[in-house]
Formats: structure tokens, sequence, C-alpha cells
């Protein structure tokens, strides 16, 4: 039974941090998050809370208020495969309608297909804004030097398909059969397909943190493939509606 709840002191926080150092294992002076900022943020109303699997610690977010009546998350950390990424989120969720907030937002990595997945097809959120290199070049074992390419998602939280997600009731985003892949991936390489139709197929790899450690020049190219395309579509104000298979964005002409 996992247990979600808002934390305030420093000794919750230094294991919050302890969370993501084992997950991120961050570059000495390089964290996303300090125990000093975690402390301002819950004192001045914003969310600081952990996941607690009895009395340990499996999982932490951290987010501050931000303009339009939203919550950004900035950090979310958790043991992966357990479903504690949910809980935290549906606490998020739950914590910023009770104070009148419309919107959650967060970046992720547009590679990580699993982030992916869960960002879009789990939640029903939406991503709103292609960001090239957004913290400039990472250093933490995860993403060992890559360029820091960011989706800012958005989560509409009183939206029906939200609301239905937040049920747990799956959906499925229906895919045309008229759909071209603009973006493809073949034998382990981005191939660029055509992209004149009304609704396109974004692939990302199968996993790009294992690409990074065994093949760095291909996850380069997934990189800048993914940037060029995925990220020009929506720079010409194309929407991402989902993601499909666990394998590629759906990309649709408004």
């Amino acid at each position: 039974m996992i247990e979600v709840r808002e934390l305030h002191e420093m000794a919750e926080f230094e294991r919050v941090y302890g969370v993501f150092d084992d997950i991120w294992h961050f570059a000495p002076g390089d964290p996303p998050i300090t125990l000093e900022l975690m402390r301002a943020l819950s004192h001045a109303g914003g969310y600081v809370a952990g996941a607690f699997e009895g009395d340990r610690l499996v999982g932490g977010s951290v987010g501050f208020l931000a303009a339009g009546a939203a919550l950004h998350s900035h950090v979310t950390g958790a043991a992966a495969g357990r479903g504690i990424g949910l809980e935290l989120k549906l606490h998020q969720r739950r914590w910023a309608l009770e104070r009148g907030l419309e919107r959650i937002t967060w970046t992720y990595d547009p590679l990580v297909r699993r982030n992916a997945h869960f960002n879009l097809a789990k939640l029903g959120a939406r991503p709103r804004e292609y960001l090239p290199c957004f913290y400039g070049v990472m250093t933490d074992v995860i993403n060992q030097g890559d360029e820091s390419d960011r989706l800012l998602a958005e989560w509409p939280l009183t939206e029906p398909h939200v609301a239905a997600l937040a049920r747990r009731e799956p959906q499925v985003t229906p895919v045309p059969g008229d759909a071209v892949v603009a973006l493809a991936d073949e034998g382990g390489r981005p191939v660029p397909g055509p992209i004149d139709a009304g609704t396109v197929l974004v692939a990302v790899p199968a996993d790009i943190e294992g690409l990074r450690r065994a093949d760095p020049g291909t996850a380069k190219a997934w990189r800048h493939a993914v940037r060029d395309v995925l990220g020009g579509l929506m720079a010409e104000g194309r929407t991402v509606t989902g993601f499909s298979g666990k394998s590629y964005y759906v990309v649709e002409k408004t």
C-alpha cells in the first residue's frame, strides 16, 4: 500500500534528496533540487511530497506555483514499475484541485518511451512546447552528457479524459488508417519519412538510456532527429494528441 503525503521537515527533505540521488546519481554540486529549496517551497505553500511504503520512502515530488493557475512539477522520482509514480501524480492532482488550480505542468525527455506513455496515455497530459537543450548538457549518470531537450507537458485537471484516467479507466489514442510515419525506427536508427498528412507518427527509440551507454552516436542521432521532426511539427502549430503503442507520438494538424 502506497501512501503519499506532504512533507515539511528537514529530515524528510533529506530522505527525498536521498531517493532522488539514488535514481540520478547527481554530479557534485549539480542537483536539480536542494534541501534548502525544498524547505523554502514547502514553507511558501509549494508542493513537496513523499510516497511511503510503510515507513520506507519510495518516491518524492517537488513543485512550485506557476502563472495561469498552475502547479509546475519540477522534479519527481520513484522506484520504477510499482505504480508509485501514478500515486504521486494523483496526489498532485488532488492537491492542486483543492487549491483551485486548473493545470499541472512539467517537462520530460521526449526520447524516453516509458515517460511518454505514462504522461500521455496513462495521465492524459499533452505536450505544448518543444524545448531544445532546455537545461543545457546533463551531467547525471542517467543522461550522461546528452543535450537536455524537453517537452513541456500540460495536464488539464478537470478535462473529462483526465478525470476518466484518474478513475483508472483505460483509454486508447485512435490512429487513423491514413496516418503516415514521419520518423521511423529501422534497425534501431531514426529514419525520417513524409510529414504531409493530417496525422503523422513520430517514433522514439526503445531504450534511449541504454543507447547512450552502448552507442552514443546513435543516441545523438535520435536526439537530433526527434528535435527536427517532432520539434519542427510542433513549431508549425501541429498538436500532439497522444502516444500510440508505447512507440509513437501521434501528431495532428489542427
